[in-house]
């Protein structure tokens, strides 16, 4: 069982790997920290980026000799297989790590089994620590790799009641600046920027990162069934790669050369949802941002995809004219409405910014 030096290495690694979430999909976040014989802390490590040496590589070097004897506490169980880096099972059995504990099991069959490996090399291996902890930082990846799609985090702004525009469509701003920059993160730290065609034609968003650190650039992506996005649409200028999803029998030929297209199914009155994710997740996307609109939004949660919510809400009225932050079929009974757990409430500003999670395994039925 793990003792009480190993599970504050934990949190410890939990936040080390957090530094890397902009940075290294579609690859998990990661970090490792090395206790000394002695229980002291004597290197620590994050994954950085792909093709870099992975978290418990640079522990290791931190630690130098004195990770002999030593216990390596790492967030996700270690790789076990030779990709653009070597194993990093073996580098701890080389450096003479005498024990690891991990958070989270790897899920991903071409990597998994680093514990076994470290068992047979005679290290004494101990999983489940501090668990939820590292999975909820590392969510996105976990359910790419456990869902075969990327994780969904729906973004709002609104009024108190709810309205997200006013009768006339205008919405700039209801949030005030710190939660527009507050939104901006989630971009830089999102694989991919979705919004229907909708919301595409009414505000013609450019779905770039502004203002804060980005070291990649989020795909820009807009569900248009019926291929309407104008020439001088912003999400086609240069400044990010675009996917247009339209449906298979649309007329696109306009809009060829301008951006990527990729022809999906017809589901409902838009595009196929699961088709959609799964042609991201094939593009090693692993986490979108769903910016609206009220259909699309709706159409995703009535579909269960929506894994994380995240609205930012401000000391706004706009009554019975402004436009609902969700539209499509609903509850029909309060029984049946969708429940969510609430996980987050902070000041942003003059704003509040709610976190939540749905009531339920990712992939369940959402009602």
């Amino acid at each position: 069982m793990a003792n009480p030096a190993e599970i504050e290495a934990m949190r410890r690694a939990v936040a080390l790997a957090a530094r890397g979430r902009r940075s290294v999909s579609p690859r998990p976040v990661v970090g490792c920290v090395i206790l000394g014989a002695g229980g002291e802390v004597v290197g620590e490590g994050f994954f950085e980026r792909g093709g870099e040496p992975h978290a418990e590589v640079n522990a290791l070097r931190q630690a130098g000799e004195r990770a002999r004897g030593g216990t390596a506490v790492v967030t996700l169980e270690p790789c076990n297989h030779h990709g653009r880096t070597p194993p990093c099972s073996q580098a701890l059995v080389a450096a003479g790590i005498a024990r690891v504990v991990y958070a989270v099991a790897d899920p991903n069959p071409t990597a998994a089994g680093g514990a076994r490996t470290l068992r047979a090399a005679g290290v004494e291996v101990e999983g489940g620590v501090l668990e939820a902890d590292a999975a909820l930082g590392n969510e996105a990846w976990l359910t790419a790799m456990r869902l075969g799609r990327p994780f969904v985090t729906w973004k709002y702004a609104a009024s108190l009641d709810g309205r997200v525009a006013a009768a006339d469509g205008s919405s700039r701003w209801i949030t005030g600046p710190e939660a527009r920059e507050d939104a901006h993160r989630l971009r830089a730290e999102s694989d991919a920027i979705l919004v229907g065609s909708g919301t595409q034609r009414s505000d013609d968003p450019h779905l770039t990162v502004r203002g804060v650190d980005a070291p990649r650039v989020p795909l820009r992506v807009v569900a248009d069934s019926g291929a309407s996005t104008p020439l001088d649409a912003r999400v086609l200028d240069q400044a990010a790669p675009t996917l247009l999803a339209v449906a298979a029998d649309a007329d696109a030929g306009h809009l060829e050369g301008r951006a990527e297209i990729l022809r999906l199914p017809r589901a409902g009155h838009g595009v196929d949802l699961q088709a959609l994710l799964a042609a991201l997740h094939q593009r090693e996307v692993r986490s979108v941002l769903l910016e609206g609109g009220a259909r699309l939004a709706g159409s995703f949660l009535a579909a269960g995809l929506i894994d994380r919510l995240v609205g930012y809400v401000a000391p706004v009225l706009l009554g019975g004219g402004g436009l609902p932050s969700l539209t499509g079929p609903g509850a029909p009974t309060i029984g049946a409405a969708w429940r969510w757990r609430l996980d987050a409430v902070d000041r942003v500003g003059g704003d509040l910014r709610l976190v939540a999670r749905p009531l339920r395994e990712p992939g369940a039925s959402p009602s």
